[in-house]
């Protein structure tokens, strides 16, 4: 039998920004396998949050191709891009850019606006979103209270829920721990693995936290997979 496909595979990505400093992110190979935890570690200023925005489609790589669950997004339109991150990724952010007077249900719900394909795979979208509450530690009542008046650490597994709900093939997740202290970090990464698992989704983090290595299945330095430049962002 053939070994699947990659969810996640960039193959000579070449990205360049030019702004105050000028930068370029060039990326010869990087792939990710289905139902894996890759931990991308960078320092600041190396272009892990470049990569993560090239991977999304927020931005475009000038040439090669950056491919997502069988498509290379690179060769989308703008909106095609938005529908299709909105389909199939799902992102958690490191200030987790919940809506502070919606409700924690209401926020997690959000993505399936804009996804009919991730709707269509839940079947009850209410009764799953307080579920992924419960099942990342949430407290039952949580559901209904206004997003805002939760703590960090609430906010962030309400960050993880949303991502997670219609089960997207990839999560992508930008240093969502950075603002825990090591023993809430653990909790956190375990809950998210459970329910990523759960969910039969792939897990790419970035952080510039080492720390973090031993709970991921593989563990990737930025530096190994692009090329050296003579500017950094």
């Amino acid at each position: 039998m053939c070994a699947a496909s990659p969810i996640l595979s960039l193959q000579h990505v070449h990205y360049h920004w030019q702004g105050r400093a000028s930068f370029a992110l060039d990326i010869p190979e990087f792939a990710v396998d289905p139902s894996e935890s890759v931990l991308l570690l960078g320092e600041s200023g190396s272009g892990k949050s470049t990569l993560l925005s090239l991977i999304c489609g927020t931005i475009t790589a000038r040439s090669g191709s950056v491919v997502v669950a069988g498509t290379d997004i690179v060769s989308l339109s703008a909106g095609k891009r938005d529908r299709f991150r909105a389909e199939q990724i799902g992102l958690i952010f490191q200030q987790f850019n919940l809506l502070p007077y919606a409700s924690v249900l209401d926020n997690i719900l959000l993505p399936l606006r804009f996804a009919p394909l991730r709707r269509a795979r839940v079947q009850s979208p209410r009764d799953t979103a307080r579920m992924l509450c419960l099942n990342l530690g949430l407290p039952e009542d949580a559901i209904t209270a206004q997003a805002g008046t939760l703590s960090v650490g609430q906010q962030q597994r309400v960050a993880a829920a949303r991502a997670l709900i219609g089960a997207p093939p990839l999560i992508v997740a930008d240093e969502p721990t950075s603002a825990l202290d090591a023993a809430t970090q653990t909790t956190f990464l375990d809950l998210l693995f459970a329910q990523t698992r759960a969910c039969g989704s792939t897990l790419l983090m970035v952080s510039h936290d080492a720390r973090l290595a031993e709970h991921f299945d593989r563990v990737v330095q930025l530096s190994d997979v692009t090329l050296p430049q003579q500017t950094a962002a």
